[in-house]
């Protein structure tokens, strides 16, 4: 379903340790919207809905929606860092086409 590469699974162990309240894991889902049609969203959750896909990786638990599983389906998740700033990258094989800023796919 989803998979999350070394870097990324540092990034979110390292975000929930500082996080606020409990968190079981981090949801992520498509939205519609952004440029290119739909957008990516990600944030901490208490726990898992109904109908929610759980994916486990270095001890970190990625939920995700029955409505975004099928957009999401193959994705790897990187964590990169760079010159112009770091943060979360998807590589989705569903993408037709996916905007300058890769946080929105079509």
């Amino acid at each position: 379903m989803i998979s999350l590469t070394d870097n990324a699974v540092s990034a979110v162990k390292s975000a929930i340790s500082g996080a606020e309240g409990p968190v079981a894991g981090l949801r992520i889902m498509v939205e519609a919207g952004g440029c290119a049609g739909y957008k990516y969203m990600m944030g901490f959750v208490a726990g898992p809905d109904d109908g929610d896909v759980v994916v486990e990786q270095g001890d970190v638990k990625v939920m995700v929606d029955p409505a975004s599983q099928p957009l999401l389906a193959g994705t790897t998740i990187d964590f990169v860092t760079g010159l112009e700033g770091s943060g979360f990258t998807f590589n989705n094989p569903n993408a037709a086409s996916k905007c300058s800023c890769g946080k929105s796919f079509g």
